[in-house]
């Protein structure tokens, strides 16, 4: 199923967004290979080596309340973007303000139902902070508890970094739940390489298996 998305800039799918933020799908399609018989994949099968394009794009967030994850691990990106070390900072650090709320409420189905989101971003813009676009996809992960309470992202940017620390407004918001094939979860609306220096500890070998296709995906909300 194709999707065309227009955001604020009236550009769309076609735009080369899809080139601009690859490496959001090759965590997809790593995430989707440790799927043993659509089950969630577990944290310590997490190896950094099927990822290696997309390291310091990385994150990993762990759920600490409703609607708050916390930054466990983060990418070289994110610091540079930050212009410091967010772990332990809340993912609505990210944010501008007024759309924190809303991102809060819109992580809720990532772990309860699980299921997958995609953020799309603009960043703040002001003297020394030019045009930045941005996506960022959110994967549902289980823990050593049993339960899903972690998530694997990935954070692509388009743009001039600029000044840190950069914001963004949230121009959409993408929902995809795979509880049940083509019944999609329903969102709530309103609204340089890795620091896994997880040297060891939890990230064991995985060989990553074949993705299997390409679920629908069902727009939740964009902003004109």
């Amino acid at each position: 199923m194709g999707l065309s998305f227009l955001g604020k800039g009236g550009r769309g799918a076609s735009d080369g967004g899809m080139a601009r933020f690859a490496v959001l799908a090759e965590v997809r399609a790593y995430w989707e290979g440790l799927r043993d018989g659509g089950a969630l994949p577990r944290r310590d099968q997490i190896d950094p080596r099927g990822i290696a394009g997309a390291l310091e794009n990385t994150i990993l967030l762990e759920r600490v309340a409703p609607g708050v994850a916390r930054f466990r691990l983060a990418g070289m990106q994110l610091h540079d973007l930050m212009g410091m070390d967010v772990r332990g900072m809340p993912l609505t650090t990210l944010i501008e303000p007024a759309g924190r709320t809303r991102l809060a409420e819109a992580l809720e189905p990532v772990f309860d139902a699980p299921g997958i989101m995609e953020v799309w971003l603009e960043g703040e813009r002001s003297i020394g902070r030019p045009m930045l676009e941005g996506r960022m996809l959110l994967l549902p992960l289980m823990s050593s508890r049993g339960v899903s309470d972690l998530a694997l992202g990935c954070l692509a940017l388009d743009g001039t970094l600029g000044r840190a620390p950069r914001r963004f407004a949230i121009s959409g918001l993408l929902s995809e739940g795979f509880g049940r094939r083509n019944a999609p979860t329903e969102a709530p609306v309103p609204a340089k390489a890795l620091a896994l220096a997880v040297t060891g500890a939890g990230f064991a070998p995985a060989i990553p298996r074949p993705p299997r296709g390409t679920p629908n995906l069902r727009l939740v909300s964009s902003r004109d």
